[in-house]
């Protein structure tokens, strides 16, 4: 019964922990470089040419949706008009088009980091 309140603080710990030894060790990181005479604009190196996050993230959230919805779909066909067992072949199907759809993504991703 008291796991359970063992457990969560222990997560959250180990979250707050990963997040703190980042972020700390990349300022000092930084702050070793400043110290050293390099320039400021290294810090900003890899990010003139990426796209933004919130199309990227919006543009696979589309893709995997719509490769679930056609998995569905694909699947309740071949459900209706063949012998193959439901249990089997709705989740390999919608498993199947939504990582194409991730897939897809990847690669329009790809094209949107070139523009």
């Amino acid at each position: 019964m008291g796991s359970e309140l063992i457990i969560i603080p222990i997560i959250f710990g180990a979250i707050f922990g990963v997040f703190y030894l980042f972020f700390s060790t990349r300022n000092k990181e930084r702050l070793a470089l400043i110290e050293k005479g390099a320039d400021a604009s290294i810090f900003m190196k890899g990010r003139q040419s990426t796209a933004p996050i919130w199309k990227v993230f919006i543009l696979n959230l589309a893709l995997i949706l719509m490769g679930i919805g056609i998995g569905i779909f694909i699947a309740s066909l071949l459900d209706n008009y063949t012998s193959l067992d439901n249990d089997a072949v709705y989740p390999s199907i919608i498993f199947f088009m939504a990582g194409a759809g991730l897939f897809v993504g990847f690669k329009m991703t790809k094209d949107l980091d070139k523009e």
